[in-house]
């Protein structure tokens, strides 16, 4: 049985490169964090380092298992609807790997969504970094480096990753996109008549509704294909952890998606004789996509943000 494959995007670039020749060598550090903006790519190369550190050769091994079901594999996750990794999690996690391989010679400890620790955990977790467990690797895996202690992200080696997912196939979701480039064209074409202000707040509205629907039928689709997946160890708070964890990691694809379908749309204008004012309207709507993205971060409702983002892009569009 062959490794868990890297990420098809990844292949041959070369970070993958230099981590294979550090595992090969036996010289890949201790502590790694691995981060980016998509949570499941990080997560596919955290499986791929896992399972070549844990089984170097798959072929010659008695035992392969799966990399996140591997005796030698541990996980740190964030557990409730706070998502909150506590410091009693990471004491039960650094117990575990410092008893000796059970299958391995060495042990994986991931870290799931590492900037979730509370700062009384972030403190538990320094003393780790500052005298690792011998024949250990700790894998942090974040969207949100930035997040973490300076002394933590001083502490390990960095190793950023692109996006490796293609566009997200949710059921209603294309209609979505296209409904909302056609809603822009008919924003530059002014809304100089209160009818026509009427059907592009209705069209807000509308927007609003469906992409609720389509995040909801999307997390549902992908919680039951990840449930099947997880350990069975797992309590029930960290399986609300994990599928909240979900909804967000797909409610940031969505967001992204109505930027690169905002960008897509000014493209061909940027090129035309208006190019300054799109270019003002486009830059406009970006940052204020960003600022209610950010808000999310708060624990703002999506619905409430994209209702935000859509009525102002109506001013920012019928006044470019």
């Amino acid at each position: 049985m062959p490794h868990s494959p890297w990420p098809p995007t990844l292949l041959g670039t070369p970070t993958v490169a230099v981590i294979e020749r550090a595992i090969e060598r036996q010289r890949l550090s201790h502590s790694l964090l691995l981060h980016g903006d998509d949570f499941d790519t990080l997560l596919r190369v955290a499986h791929a380092i896992t399972d070549r550190l844990l089984t170097p050769d798959p072929t010659g091994s008695a035992h392969h298992f799966p990399p996140e079901q591997h005796p030698d594999c541990h996980a740190l996750r964030p557990a409730g609807k706070m998502r909150q990794i506590s410091a009693e999690a990471t004491r039960n996690l650094i117990s575990q790997v410092q008893v000796s391989a059970t299958v391995s010679k060495r042990k994986v400890a991931i870290i799931h969504e590492a900037d979730r620790m509370n700062v009384p955990a972030a403190n538990v977790f320094l003393k780790t970094l500052e005298e690792p467990p011998a024949n250990t690797t700790l894998l942090l895996l974040t969207t949100r480096p930035y997040a973490l202690l300076p002394t933590i992200r001083s502490r390990v080696l960095h190793f950023r990753f692109p996006s490796a997912t293609t566009a997200l196939a949710a059921d209603g979701w294309t209609p979505w996109l296209d409904d909302y480039r056609a809603w822009l064209s008919r924003l530059v074409e002014g809304t100089t008549h209160k009818s026509t202000v009427a059907d592009h707040l209705f069209t807000v509205y509308g927007l609003v509704a469906r992409f609720s629907a389509v995040l909801d039928a999307a997390t549902e689709v992908v919680w039951k294909q990840e449930k099947e997946k997880l350990p069975a160890e797992l309590d029930d708070d960290e399986q609300v952890a994990i599928e909240t964890g979900i909804a967000n990691g797909l409610r940031a694809r969505l967001f992204t998606e109505i930027e690169q379908a905002t960008r897509t749309f000014a493209l061909p204008r940027l090129e035309a004789a208006t190019a300054e004012p799109t270019r003002r309207a486009l830059v406009a709507a970006v940052a204020q996509l960003e600022h209610d993205v950010g808000l999310l971060r708060l624990n703002l409702n999506e619905a409430t943000a994209l209702e935000h983002f859509l009525l102002s892009s109506l001013r920012i569009w019928s006044r470019r």
